[in-house]
């Protein structure tokens, strides 16, 4: 649904942009009678950017500019009158005043807002005959909590989730299970809301789920501290309690991808010989697969086949991560230890995000059966499932802080732990570069850090 609002708000946009020129085109031909009258193009050039910065800023490619048709035109005529001022100051200032036609800019103002808000109305019927009430995608989970109803909702019903698994449907704390967060996470993924019904005792754990799976979401509910609750809604009469604001913003997940791709496409290319000379090593020393495939946590706590390339014997494989690999430890061939000294087996991850499974930068991705000490990560830190709040990485603040290694107490893994939680608090384009740069430096002086 994302994907198809942006094109929606791409579609907007444009015909915005061929509605200025041609009401400019209009505007010259009833004031001049000239057909297209040249002056009018050049007002038409000179005043579409101006606008369409403003419209921008005036959401008027929101959702709610696509929800809502007053909200709509309201702020596209908004946005015409704000260019409209912004642009007689800048003539004003340029000393152009006698070039410039107060009548012609007049009659193209009145004939975009009426196309624009007719284009927009019927847009609006367009949308509602094709998607309903609205464009936003709303999940509805029903876990033994009040009834409600939410009109265009996608519903689902945790106790027919489990009947289709044959098994217990368990999100509770250090009892999680991995399959049942996978499976609900596949249903929050993309989602705007997600709204779950429970019973009191069932909140917080609905909470911490949400919160992981990175999702605005709210419980049907009474205010209950200890859910955190961020905001209050009220819909269907009942009263929601929001306890996670959702993903990083469109605008910061685009400009996290481009970074991926600008980076990962060309380093693929580059490094693609080393890969091949690895992967025949591997091939030659004992004729078994080169990849390690092993299922990961990723976002949306959804699980996904992280590569790596194989540095351990077949035999000896440990495809749930059980045990942390140590620097003598007898199951890693001799081109594994070289590999996992350089860190080159992680090369194959390149590829995890050239699929969109994994990022550049972001918590490392765990195996399910790691442990600290005793315990499984998620029995030590009841918050461990947020870290899947954004996609894993191939790097990030835990391992440049020297966070990397071995878990042989839950020291270590509240550690890791923190640093992910932070780095997710305090993202930005900036810290994922430094990030980067400060990971090269790792990998060329390790003892530095």
């Amino acid at each position: 649904m994302e994907q198809r609002r942006v094109q929606l708000y791409l579609v907007m946009l444009l015909a915005d942009a061929a509605i200025v020129l041609g009401s400019f085109v209009l505007a010259g031909g009833v004031y001049r009678d000239q057909w297209p009258l040249p002056f009018a193009l050049s007002m038409a050039w000179a005043f579409l950017p101006i606008f369409l910065v403003i419209a921008t800023y005036q959401r008027c490619y929101s959702i709610r500019a696509l929800d809502e048709v007053r909200f709509a035109i309201g702020q596209v005529g908004l946005a015409l009158l704000i260019s409209a001022m912004l642009c007689t100051v800048m003539i004003f200032y340029a000393k152009a005043a006698t070039d410039f036609s107060r009548v012609m800019l007049s009659l193209a103002l009145m004939f975009s807002f009426v196309a624009m808000g007719a284009f927009r109305l019927v847009m609006h019927k367009l949308l509602r005959m094709y998607y309903g009430p609205s464009v936003s995608g709303v999940l509805l989970v029903l876990d033994g909590g009040p009834s409600i109803e939410l009109p265009g909702a996608q519903v689902v019903h945790t106790h027919s989730m489990a009947e289709a698994e044959t098994q217990s449907f368990d999100i509770s704390g250090a009892n999680a299970d991995p399959k049942s967060l996978n499976q609900i996470g596949r249903l929050m993924r993309g989602m705007d809301r997600v709204v779950v019904s429970c019973e009191s005792e069932r909140r917080p754990e609905w909470a911490r789920v949400m919160r992981s799976a990175g999702v605005r979401g709210e419980v049907l509910s009474v205010a209950i501290q200890e859910l955190g609750a961020i905001g209050l809604e009220r819909e269907g009469g009942k009263t929601l309690l929001v306890v996670s604001s959702g993903p990083l913003a469109l605008h910061a997940r685009l400009f996290k991808r481009a970074m991926d791709l600008a980076i990962t496409v060309p380093a693929l290319l580059v490094l693609s010989p080393i890969m091949l000379a690895v992967a025949l090593l591997i091939k030659l020393e004992d004729g078994g697969p080169v990849f390690f495939v092993q299922p990961r946590m990723g976002q949306h706590n959804c699980l996904f086949d992280m590569l790596k390339f194989r540095s351990m014997r077949v035999e000896k494989l440990d495809h749930d991560g059980t045990r942390s690999a140590s620097r003598t430890d007898d199951r890693v061939t001799r081109i594994g230890r070289f590999i996992r000294r350089t860190s080159i087996d992680e090369l194959p991850q390149l590829i995890n995000v050239l699929r969109a499974e994994m990022s550049l930068v972001g918590p490392r991705p765990h195996a399910l059966g790691s442990q600290a000490g005793e315990k499984l990560f998620w029995e030590v830190d009841s918050n461990y499932w947020q870290r899947h709040s954004l996609k894993p990485g191939l790097t990030g603040l835990a391992q440049v802080r020297g966070h990397r290694g071995a878990t042989e107490t839950e020291t270590h893994l509240i550690d890791r732990l923190d640093a992910d939680l932070e780095y997710i608090r305090n993202w930005s384009l900036w810290g994922d570069i430094k990030i980067l740069f400060a990971t090269v430096r790792v990998l060329v002086h390790p003892n530095a850090y």
